[in-house]
């Protein structure tokens, strides 16, 4: 098995018992929380890319406009989100997360990254820097392989979904 070969087995191994960590402490901290998975994503959207539309959050989450209505109407009466006017058009609804919003995303971000604290911990001093190095290098040539992919295929509307 050659060098890239056995870096591509070793990349795919740590992204499954990454992915399957992280999804765990994300749906741990989810039930913990009472929130559906819907809801849940609603306020991860908010907090990371800001103030939206009702319509927006349907179509981020495929669902109707009705549906996306009665969920934010229910984050809403949990204190998780406002409604607001848009201020270039009073017609118009805009959501936000609110502080007690925030405040439930960063407990789901931080439950979500605890087991990566542990992880380090269990590393020696030697290791840590190490994978340090690695980490650095592999996390500037993902962003440089971006880059010239986004100049290649440039998109329209990109919608990111956490």
């Amino acid at each position: 098995m050659s060098i890239s070969e056995k870096l591509d087995q070793a990349l795919r191994e740590w992204v499954k018992v990454f992915m399957r960590r992280s999804m765990h402490e994300f749906l741990r901290s989810s039930k913990d929380s009472g929130l559906s998975m819907a809801q849940q994503r609603t306020l991860m959207r908010l907090h990371f890319h800001g103030s939206v539309q009702i319509s927006e959050i349907g179509d981020d989450l495929d669902i109707s406009a009705a549906a996306a209505s009665q969920m934010v109407d229910r984050l809403v009466n949990l204190g998780l989100l406002e409604r607001t006017e848009d201020p270039e058009d009073r017609r118009v609804k805009r959501i936000n997360v609110t502080k007690r919003g925030l405040s439930h995303v960063h407990k789901g971000i931080e439950s979500r990254c605890e087991w990566m604290k542990d992880l380090a911990r269990s590393l020696t001093s030697k290791e840590q820097l190490e994978i340090l190095s690695a980490l650095e290098t592999l996390t500037a040539a993902a962003l440089s392989l971006e880059k010239r992919r986004i100049k290649r295929h440039p998109i329209s509307k990109t919608r990111i979904s956490v």
